[in-house]
């Protein structure tokens, strides 16, 4: 494998007091573009209003991989990190030395370079007074940037990611570092089958996932609710029926088109509870994971057992369709209530 980065992010400043973005990502609904705008403010306490994302155009945006693997958030995130980084230290040493303080007391918060002096008491009550000595200061972020492009020429950073490579073992693949991150999902789902007709609905799935810090809580919720749809649309209705040697061309979609094939539409849709569980990922930005594939997968199983537990039945293709579930009720003679584990035996 080479060494070039996964993810890169360009920066821009101007003198209006405004960040352009320069981003390979694509944007697909996920809201990569509003993550890229939350972590340069929250490094350069510029207003969300005052940034804007250039992104997806590879005629002057830097590689980004693509939107796939739940990288995006992870892998883009802490390029933008690292780019906002040293943008940020660009402008608190041209503040410090504007200002004569240490360049790491400048905050950058709220669209202003702040700085206060330091409290007496965080010397332990030794006495000790900091060096610097002074009223609190503050200038708009503009004219911090400006201090910063007279003392450094033109604001202009880069940032980029790459995976480290693999500690957990030994394997094929494993140079590259494809898992610096772990995500953990628990899906329930309610169901009820019909025993005449086989057909399953599905009531309620809630939908536990550690997408380690939600960078957007809302956004978060969105990802879980739409991953776990899907789910249950391979587990009840997606299907690709393809042609055999006596139906003329083997091997064809045995569907006329693509408006054929069958996926749930919000009428379809059962509730959906998401339940965030936060955790910090240590080399996730701000501590963030994924919240994509993670939350789409146990929707399947979860689906498959609520019908084991509701009429008895096993079943091991997808999707569970009305006729595949009538045949198999048939076949075991119909529902039967399946015994609890010895181990939850006598418990609820």
């Amino acid at each position: 494998p080479n060494e070039m980065p996964q993810s890169g992010i360009q920066l821009q400043v101007d003198r209006s007091g405004r960040v352009s973005i320069f981003s390979g990502g694509s944007e697909i609904g996920q809201g990569v573009n509003s993550t890229l705008a939350y972590i340069v403010s929250e490094e350069l306490g510029v207003p969300l209003e005052h940034i804007r994302v250039l992104a997806a155009d590879t005629d002057f945006t830097p590689i980004d991989l693509g939107a796939y693997s739940s990288r995006v958030t992870f892998m883009l995130g802490n390029a933008c990190l690292d780019a906002a980084g040293k943008m940020r230290r660009i402008v608190q040493e041209a503040v410090g030395e504007e200002w004569q303080v240490p360049p790491e007391q400048v905050g950058l918060r709220g669209g202003l370079a702040v700085w206060e002096p330091p409290d007496a008491s965080s010397a332990g009550g030794t006495g000790l007074q900091s060096q610097v000595q002074g009223e609190a200061r503050s200038i708009s972020i503009r004219e911090a940037f400006n201090l910063a492009e007279a003392r450094s020429g033109t604001l202009g950073t880069t940032g980029s990611y790459n995976t480290p490579k693999d500690v957990h073992g030994s394997y094929r693949g494993g140079t590259i570092g494809a898992s610096p991150a772990y995500s953990f999902t628990a899906h329930v789902a309610e169901v009820e089958v019909d025993l005449e007709t086989g057909f399953v609905r599905v009531d309620k799935i809630w939908v536990a996932h550690d997408c380690g810090r939600a960078l957007n809580p809302t956004l978060v919720e969105g990802q879980m609710e739409g991953s776990a749809y899907m789910g249950f649309a391979e587990a009840l209705m997606e299907q690709q029926i393809f042609k055999t040697s006596d139906q003329g061309r083997a091997g064809l979609l045995d569907a006329p088109s693509l408006l054929d094939y069958r996926i749930p539409t919000s009428l379809d849709t059962p509730a959906l509870e998401a339940l965030i569980v936060e955790s910090v990922d240590p080399e996730g930005p701000y501590g963030a994971k994924e919240a994509g594939e993670g939350p789409l997968h146990p929707s399947i199983p979860a689906i498959a057992n609520a019908i084991y537990d509701a009429v008895g039945l096993r079943l091991d293709a997808l999707p569970f369709s009305p006729p595949r579930v009538w045949r198999a009720l048939q076949d075991q003679g119909g529902a039967v209530k399946p015994a609890a584990p010895a181990a939850l035996a006598g418990r609820g």
